[in-house]
């Protein structure tokens, strides 16, 4: 007499899967205590465009 192996089909594995994980995700975020805060652009002088020295190097080597 031969045992019958009860197995998950791979369709309900990969779902169940899934829904595992998206709740994983959903409870660390509800139990996070640490609030995020935006990032905050640099405004001045320093900030956008810059020709660098790696920046020249590539007009240099890409004929610009």
């Amino acid at each position: 007499m031969m045992k019958e192996k009860k197995s998950l089909p791979r369709r309900d594995f990969l779902k169940a899967a899934g829904l595992t994980g998206g709740a994983a995700g959903v409870a660390a975020l509800a139990l996070s205590t640490k609030s995020a805060k935006a990032a905050v652009p640099e405004t001045g002088p320093k900030s956008g465009y810059q020709e660098t020295d790696h920046v020249k190097k590539y007009y240099e080597l890409a004929r610009f």
